[in-house]
């Protein structure tokens, strides 16, 4: 019997069928538009769903004995659809700017230490809730017309078993559940003006939602035995992916949004993640908590280098001409799409600063590198109140590759860094819970003993930390140098 996890992402979506041994076999990838305007960012959910049956279609005819797929999908994304699960409008991705004066509407009411203690969440434009205010005061219509909101996890389960289930993971980017009673916020929805009833029913992470109807086993040629599950947000299903299951460890996810994710024992404090706007989101382990602190441009930024300063260099071949034995010296702002936590001011800019005429390329890509250790560390740093006591990271993502890059992370935030086999942590992870939902595997210590393989630990160096953490002090001041003047 096969597994599979099906990873739903902003541009693209991926299904990996995997052995039972937990051996990748098989892969297929469809990708699908994103219209971005000033007012508004979008996706046609129909699009996306056409490529999901693609995916499905293209493995099964190739692996028929697929007996679970796991769905995963990014966050804060709705659509409201109708009785038969027709979308009624595009959806609103989470940089859509549309949903502001809702969610100071919303702050107003309740106060955002109110909102943060009930879901985890300083009050942000980008959760479902201020959008679908958004939705409901613009276009009535729409939400007069609708039965169902769906976050795009939830959506694809509906279309694949007829059951509209969410997982506690996924609900929590809504800013309307209640990360204590594992609910949908009542206050919320009444402060919010929202009925509750549209939306899908909230279920632990992993949970199966039951085999797929005959219909969607007729269209993707699975076998109408084969179970679905609703798996999580795709940061979720990264850290079990990673093999991070309780406080001692930390992920890593070095994609291209760099994210560190550590786990709590129980809820951290409130207060002192709002002030940094880090996510508390329920974890696949009953009563522990993971955060995301996270910088929107990590590998990102690094291919821009690459395509910016490269001369038709490769990423290695510009990692290994840095000529230096320690810092470039160099400070780069790494927010180029934005910044992330810990200030969440998507208008900041990035800045490269400390140029000569003596700067080389790949003194820019290696600052480049530099710039978002540094941003991760100072991330570390506005965590220490908050209770983590992680002592190690797993690193997963495309950047795990990078040998100097893991070794400049474990110098810069002195801690161990083990880069794992598997690139894709989100993937491995939703296969690792379908594997546990249809009995493929015992528990997670089985399935993280048949998928998560560790390759190599980069220890943290006395001599290097010291040196980076004095570049570091001055990185520290870059963005309210900045910031005023962009």
């Amino acid at each position: 019997m096969k597994i599979a996890g099906l990873d739903i992402g902003t541009t693209g979506c991926k299904l990996t069928v995997f052995d039972e041994t937990g051996r990748q076999i098989g892969k297929a990838y469809r990708d699908y538009p994103v219209r971005r305007a000033v007012s508004s960012h979008e996706i046609d959910v129909t699009t996306l769903m056409e490529s999901v049956w693609a995916v499905m279609e293209e493995l099964a005819g190739q692996y028929p004995d697929i007996g679970g797929i796991g769905v995963t999908s990014f966050g804060e994304t709705f659509v409201m659809t109708d009785a038969a699960g027709e979308p009624l409008h595009n959806a609103m991705l989470y940089t859509d700017p549309r949903g502001a004066e809702e969610c100071a509407e919303l702050t107003k009411k309740l106060g955002a230490d109110r909102i943060a203690q009930i879901t985890g969440l300083a009050p942000h434009e980008m959760y479902s809730i201020s959008k679908l205010m958004w939705l409901k005061k613009h276009q009535p219509e729409v939400y007069a017309a609708a039965k169902r909101v769906h976050l795009i996890e939830d959506f694809v389960v509906w279309h694949l078993t007829g059951r509209a289930r969410i997982d506690y993971s996924l609900a929590s980017r809504t800013m309307a559940f209640d990360i204590r009673s594992l609910t949908w916020s009542k206050e919320i929805f009444k402060a919010a003006g929202i009925d509750p009833a549209l939306m899908s029913e909230p279920v632990p992470t992993g949970t199966a939602a039951g085999t797929i109807t005959l219909a969607a086993a007729q269209r993707t040629g699975l076998d109408k035995s084969c179970v679905i599950v609703s798996v999580s947000h795709d940061q979720v299903a990264a850290a079990v992916g990673a093999g991070a299951f309780d406080g001692s460890v930390a992920v890593d996810g070095a994609g291209t949004v760099e994210c560190l994710t550590p786990i709590y024992d129980s809820i951290p404090d409130i207060e002192v993640m709002s002030k940094g706007y880090f996510s508390v989101v329920p974890y696949v382990v009953p009563g522990k908590y993971v955060a995301y602190a996270f910088s929107y441009t990590g590998g990102a930024l690094i291919q821009w280098a690459k395509e910016t300063f490269g001369q038709d260099k490769t990423n290695a071949e510009l990692e290994t001409a840095y000529e230096g034995d320690g810092p470039t010296g160099l400070l780069v702002l790494p927010h180029f799409a934005g910044a992330a936590t810990p200030y969440m001011d998507t208008g900041s800019k990035g800045a490269i600063l400390g140029l000569t005429t003596a700067t080389t390329a790949a003194e820019l890509y290696r600052a480049c590198m530099e710039g978002v250790a540094y941003e991760m560390r100072l991330n570390y740093d506005a965590l220490a109140g908050s209770g983590i006591r992680f002592q190690k990271l797993n690193a997963t993502g495309g950047g795990a590759r990078s040998k100097i890059w893991m070794q400049m992370k474990a110098d810069v935030i002195g801690l161990p860094i083990t880069a794992l086999e598997m690139v894709d942590a989100g993937t491995v992870g939703s296969a690792m819970l379908t594997g546990i939902a249809i009995g493929v595997f015992k528990d997670l210590p089985d399935a993280t003993a048949h998928m998560v393989r560790e390759m190599e630990t980069y220890y943290p160096r006395p001599e290097m930390h010291e040196k980076y953490m004095r570049i570091y002090e001055r990185y520290k001041a870059v963005y309210q140098a900045v910031r005023p003047l962009m």
